[in-house]
């Protein structure tokens, strides 16, 4: 149970994680906070995006009773199993498993796909008169029952529940507009005038007292369940992909690992080993947990977890990380740290906590229904009352009071978020960005520091050959090409780079003789009758063939760098050094330069040592201080120095793209996840950039902004037509036409503003 109590302190306070179900908008996760805040000592944060509630109780607190006071709200709580590794290796069995995972929106989404099918030829039928055949008015009536009762029953659902517990959310809004409209569609049916043959609804735009008794709604009702079913699946749709992260990062790891008993190596499901246990890990393959390496020696690529571009030479003695990969040579390991206690399990609890932390954007339309649904209903009661106090008749009189939910029906409130969104991500989508939701949006529009993972990021997260130094009277070419044929015989990852740039350089490189690994320290073979070395300096001086002092000097001044110098000698004699680093992406310095123009200061932050930071800094135009330069952070302090900038007033929004940069994404008050990292770095963030390139979170600001600024005109215009229109209602002068024309006008202008997007290109500054 996700309940941490680590002190019997009676004073002591313990978290509890709630999972919340019921919840229909942002209000609806104030009603909750208020409803557990009543409780003495509790503190409680809720999460509508990821349907969570984290709450601080006094310990030993009985979980039951918070849970009772989230169903007193009206919503259903229960405390969460944490997520599990299903260390099953059958592929079969993982296939069956996912089948049968239901999928959450797929509900919603017959109901949606059920009323367009029936609510379009409704609302065709009654605003094109030439569709008006006999008895139209009737059919209409059997297309609209199915959409207003089953199609709606998730907003009268709502509306009921809110309803016993004194509250009124949009969804109450929404429920009493449809179900009026149909009701008084039925009484003018049944008991008034609409239901003569042959009746026809003229499409006129006049102001005029009417009795309704001759006037239908049908087309309101299934027009607005309708749209706002769309804008409710949407919805839906992301939010099903809040837990997603920390499903990725629990499937980083090994499944299974090649346990040694008695000498034997037995493989075992991941979740049998425990600690002290010794296994094996070969060339290629993931580390099964932390440990310490008790035999064998080489380099394991830890850039997943701790940013680190090189990969970190090992042997006896030294620590390893679970989940990071093995690529030279043989290695055992001891356990030292199985389960909860690994550090991919704990980077798992820091993005949960993170999320779960996170302030979630209100919804504007929720803010304003706050206000705007109970005046709405109190002017609809006031409308009835005063109209039967004046005598004027009861259906005049109810004709009215049903004229100003109508009006109020926020038909066009349904496409106000939705249009934009779908507009402006698609938009995105063809300059490679990914808006994961509207609520992402507000987080853009007071970013004022972006916060910029280096490896992968502003760097193309590879190694690669930047440099070839000689001694003299040796050609470059011909260094590159001994080096590069020795390298290219080697598995590691800084030989691979060596041998790929001098192919790139070169072409073919001839055949390697006597090659051998040297453990440690680097390679040595024969290439076209020469006997080369290559690899650490102390190689060479075994061979009694130490470096030049030039060369030694080049060579300092480039680790100094944080480069990685490879020293090279052939027939006797030291004569290069060959470099390998991370190179900066070639639009990185552009980017940066965009970001300030969007009035953004820009930090690098990574893994990697202060040198390489600084270098990197220099090269894309980032101030070296320490303030904007920060190097040598490990996962934990990259949330920290996030919340730390947060402390300070900022707004902070990150930029990266491993396993790493996670917990930092999903804290920020902004995350931008570059899609060409891990799932687990996407799934953390709010905005994905799949192009890889950085300049995209520049554009993916400026459009998060611009559709934001869409959604806010959208929704006051939506709103601005009810308002206009409800003095005519509460008059008695609407025509129910007028009703409709209006409404169909707001819904109208809602997606032309939407439509506006599609004109936004990248690094303009539209």
């Amino acid at each position: 149970m996700s309940i941490d109590t680590r002190s019997t302190d009676p004073t002591a306070v313990t978290e509890i994680d709630l999972a919340i179900g019921g919840m229909t908008c942002a209000s609806c996760a104030n009603r909750i906070e208020r409803k557990l805040n009543k409780l003495d000592g509790v503190s409680a944060t809720v999460n509508y995006a990821t349907e969570k509630a984290r709450v601080a109780a006094p310990a030993g607190i009985d979980p039951a009773v918070l849970v009772a006071q989230v169903e007193a709200a009206g919503y259903t709580a229960q405390i969460p199993h944490p997520p599990t590794v299903d260390t099953d290796t059958d592929t079969d069995s993982d296939t069956d498993t996912a089948a049968e995972e239901p999928d959450p929106t797929r509900p919603l989404r017959q109901r949606l796909l059920a009323s367009i099918a029936l609510a379009v030829p409704v609302i065709a039928m009654a605003m094109a008169p030439a569709l008006q055949f006999t008895y139209w008015q009737w059919i209409s009536l059997t297309l609209a029952a199915p959409v207003v009762t089953w199609g709606a029953w998730p907003f009268h659902r709502a509306a009921w529940t809110n309803l016993r517990h004194g509250a009124a959310t949009m969804d109450t809004l929404v429920s009493m507009g449809v179900l009026a409209a149909f009701a008084w569609s039925l009484w003018a049916l049944l008991l008034g005038t609409a239901g003569i043959p042959g009746m026809t609804h003229p499409f006129e735009l006049t102001i005029a007292p009417s009795d309704g008794a001759g006037n239908i709604y049908l087309e309101v009702a299934a027009g607005v369940t309708t749209f706002l079913l769309a804008g409710r699946y949407f919805e839906a749709r992301s939010k099903r992909r809040a837990g997603a992260a920390l499903r990725a990062l629990l499937e980083l790891g090994a499944k299974d690992v090649a346990v040694l008993r008695d000498g034997t190596e037995v493989r075992v499901p991941i979740a049998r080993l425990g600690v002290g246990d010794r296994f094996v890990v070969r060339p290629g393959e993931k580390i099964a947990t932390d440990g310490v390496v008790e035999d064998g020696s080489s380099a394991v690529d830890a850039s997943m977890l701790t940013g680190e571009s090189v990969p970190v030479e090992v042997g006896p003695g030294d620590a390893v990380t679970g989940a990071t990969v093995n690529a030279g040579g043989r290695l055992v390991v001891r356990a030292t740290r199985v389960g909860a206690d690994t550090q991919l399990a704990r980077m798992a609890t820091l993005v949960e906590d993170a999320q779960s932390g996170k302030a979630q954007a209100q919804r504007l339309a929720d803010r304003i229904s706050g206000v705007f649904v109970p005046i709405v209903i109190a002017l609809a009661a006031g409308t009835l009352a005063f109209w039967l106090g004046t005598g004027a008749g009861p259906a005049a009189a109810f004709t009215a009071a049903v004229a100003v939910l109508i009006i109020a029906c926020p038909c066009a409130l349904g496409l106000a978020t939705p249009t934009a969104l779908l507009v402006g991500t698609g938009r995105g989508a063809q300059l490679g960005i990914l808006i994961k939701g509207p609520e992402v949006l507000e987080s853009t529009r007071r970013v004022d520091t972006v916060v910029l993972d280096k490896t992968g990021t502003v760097t193309t997260g590879r190694m690669a050959l930047v440099a070839v130094h000689t001694a003299g009277g040796v050609g470059a070419d011909e260094a590159l090409r001994l080096a590069g044929a020795l390298e290219d015989a080697s598995e590691h990852p800084i030989a691979a780079a060596i041998a790929r740039g001098a192919r790139e350089r070169l072409g073919d490189l001839p055949p390697v003789e006597e090659f051998s690994n040297v453990e440690g320290l680097g390679v040595q073979g024969v290439v076209d009758g020469h006997a080369v070395l290559a690899g650490r300096q102390a190689l060479l001086e075994q061979w009694s063939q130490p470096l030049p002092p030039d060369l030694a000097a080049v060579k300092a001044d480039e680790e100094a760098k944080g480069r990685t110098a490879v020293a090279v000698a052939w027939d006797g004699e030291a004569r290069a050094v060959l470099v390998v680093a991370d190179t900066v992406k070639p639009t990185s310095a552009q980017a940066i330069a965009q970001l300030r123009a969007l009035g953004l200061t820009p930090v690098l932050l990574t893994g990697d040592n202060a040198a390489v930071a600084r270098t990197v800094a220099a090269q894309v135009g980032i101030d070296p201080g320490p303030d904007t330069v920060i190097a040598e952070v490990l996962p934990a302090d990259k949330v920290e120095v996030v919340e730390r900038l947060q402390a300070q007033g900022k707004v902070v929004a990150m930029v990266g793209d491993g396993v790493n940069d996670a917990a930092a994404l999903a804290r920020a008050d902004l995350g931008l996840a570059m899609g060409t990292g891990t799932d687990v770095a996407i799934e953390a963030g709010d905005i994905t950039l799949v192009r890889g390139d950085l300049r995209a979170a520049a554009d993916a600001i400026r459009l998060s902004r611009r559709t934001l600024a869409t959604i806010k005109g959208n929704l006051f215009w939506a709103f601005a037509y009810n308002v206009a229109a409800l003095p005519l209602a509460a008059t008695g002068l609407l025509n129910p036409m007028i009703a409709g024309a209006a409404m169909a006008v707001s819904s109208v202008f809602v997606v032309a503003n939407s439509l506006r997007l599609r004109r936004f290109s990248s690094g303009s500054r539209r």
